[in-house]
């Protein structure tokens, strides 16, 4: 009887301190530019690195990243892509894959840029991506990105950006909440955070995009913890 109960507190034990599944997910703003080392670091700060799993079919980083001790490399950013196909083809597969707990994502930029999407057609690849999400974990948390600048403030990016409040609202539910992290302009992005090709960020930019992502996702991971209690 003693070894079953032993056996009992350790299973409940593990359970308690599993590993919350994290996915980053986006086009090459996630996959080559160095804000995802940045925001590994406020994990560490909190002490959550040993209860984080960063998840994703990806695992590569900018050379000119630098990658701190215990990085854990793993997303799903995929340069050149947009939300449009990744809503389609892709995230179902993903999500069912990897079973995230929290999701983050900063995507648009090529549906506009590369599709000339409008702002509807954005806003549609998201739920279609966010109804995903929620078939693989119905208690996934969501973090959505409002989208960087382009150096000549393209319309419809700043319309997008503008829409996601209210559709982060509209689709956000106490079972599995949706937050905005704002990487726009509006909220302080300037041209200076951007290289030369006016579309990705410079280290100014990672910092900012950091500050912006890494606290909401910190304590997502840190809810997501609490909820396994």
């Amino acid at each position: 009887m003693r070894l079953l109960v032993l056996g009992l507190a350790a299973g409940l034990a593990a359970t308690a301190h599993a590993q919350v599944k994290v996915m980053l997910l986006g086009d090459s703003i996630t996959e080559l530019t160095c804000w995802r080392p940045l925001v590994w670091d406020q994990i560490v700060s909190a002490g959550l690195a040993g209860d984080v799993d960063l998840v994703g079919s990806m695992n590569d980083l900018g050379s000119q990243c630098s990658r701190p001790n215990g990085f854990d490399p793993n997303h799903e950013g995929h340069s050149g892509w947009q939300a449009y196909d990744i809503a389609r083809n892709n995230i179902a597969g993903w999500v069912r894959n990897t079973k995230p707990d929290v999701v983050q994502f900063m995507l648009g930029t090529n549906d506009v840029n590369i599709g000339k999407r409008n702002v509807q057609s954005v806003l549609d690849s998201y739920t279609i991506m966010l109804d995903a999400m929620r078939e693989a974990n119905p208690n996934v948390r969501v973090i959505i990105d409002k989208l960087i600048p382009t150096s000549w403030s393209d319309a419809t990016i700043e319309g997008i950006n503008s829409a996601i409040p209210d559709w982060a609202a509209a689709h956000s539910t106490s079972e599995s909440p949706v937050e905005v992290a704002d990487c726009s302009r509006a909220a302080g992005f300037t041209n200076n955070m951007l290289q030369g090709d006016g579309v990705h960020p410079n280290n100014q930019g990672d910092q900012f995009i950091a500050q912006q992502v890494g606290p909401k996702l910190v304590q997502f991971i840190s809810d997501a913890l609490a909820d396994q209690l």
